[in-house]
């Protein structure tokens, strides 16, 4: 059985891998497509939802995290789970938002312009690159490789943190110029 478990990894990190790319390129195809599909006014609450998910997220990680300072392995495991799930659906609603409706125009003025273009662009640019440490240290925690799981988190965690609470800043920055 021993001979088996690189096998095993090499293939998980081959999935995690084609994920961590597969993603981010599908997610901006999706974004570039110009024609948009009409499934209703419904998908207008979307961006909406997608601030509740991140908000609830950014407090499930900030849960998980005290409760594994807590050493409650239970309940990290299940705020973590829940955490995951709903940044899973953040990205599912997030996407049909973009398919179904025209990207929303930044409309302020002033200092606070630069200041959302930088939370802006640093919240895209490290949503990609948290994908793959998110989905190794879902890996490693429900393989039990709980060192290499802390070692990977060390990363995972903060930029996961970075990337929810700066997608309800900007939500909450945008969220005037959305025309329903």
């Amino acid at each position: 059985m021993e001979a088996l478990q690189p096998v095993k990894e090499q293939k998980a990190n081959r999935i995690i891998n084609i994920l961590a790319l597969a993603i981010p390129i599908a997610v901006a195809v999706l974004l570039g497509i110009r024609q948009k599909v009409d499934l209703g006014s419904w998908t207008t609450y979307l961006p909406h939802i997608n601030g509740v998910l991140n908000s609830v997220t950014s407090l499930l990680l900030l849960t998980g995290f005290y409760f594994i300072r807590q050493k409650n392995v239970e309940a990290h495991k299940r705020t973590m789970l829940m955490a995951f799930i709903l940044g899973s659906l953040f990205l599912v609603s997030y996407v049909l938002y973009h398919l179904t409706n025209e990207s929303t125009v930044y409309g302020g003025q002033g200092w606070i312009r630069p200041v959302y273009y930088f939370l802006l662009v640093s919240h895209i640019v490290l949503s990609v690159v948290v994908v793959w440490f998110v989905l190794r240290a879902v890996y490693l925690a429900m393989s039990g490789q709980i060192a290499r799981h802390k070692q990977t988190v060390k990363y995972a965690f903060p930029i996961w943190l970075y990337v929810s609470t700066t997608g309800v800043i900007v939500y909450l920055m945008i969220k005037p110029f959305y025309v329903h």
